[in-house]
């Protein structure tokens, strides 16, 4: 799950360069390369069999996507926050998406379960 801050009016373009879920993937490797070599073996296959495929939510502040990471990680789910060099739209530091997951669904709907599509 991506969480994108819509506070900073980014472009689709901007959104897309941001790379969170690859934050996480790497962090995952690192952390808990046994649940990564499952997800690639089995989650990947039940994603595209269940139509269950990357989602973008919105997301208000960078205040909320802090509370959302803390709230994640105590559930000890792997959660990463971009912080944007500011070249092009924003300034640097910008704190401007949160990925969750890979995980579970339920557990994941924990964190962002009130969270509007983006």
């Amino acid at each position: 799950v991506l969480i994108v801050r819509t506070d900073l009016k980014m472009t689709v373009g901007k959104i897309s360069a941001q790379h969170a879920t690859l934050a996480c993937y790497k962090a995952l490797t690192k952390k808990n390369p046994k649940l990564v070599r499952h997800w690639e073996r089995t989650g990947q296959v039940q994603t595209l069999i269940s139509a269950l495929a990357k989602i973008a939510l919105k997301g208000t502040s960078e205040e909320q996507l802090l509370e959302l990471e803390a709230i994640a990680k105590s559930l000890n789910l792997c959660a990463r926050s971009i912080i944007d060099a500011g070249r092009t739209q924003v300034e640097p530091g910008t704190r401007t998406v949160l990925a969750i997951g890979p995980a579970p669904v339920p557990l994941i709907n924990e964190v962002t379960g009130s969270l509007r599509l983006l």
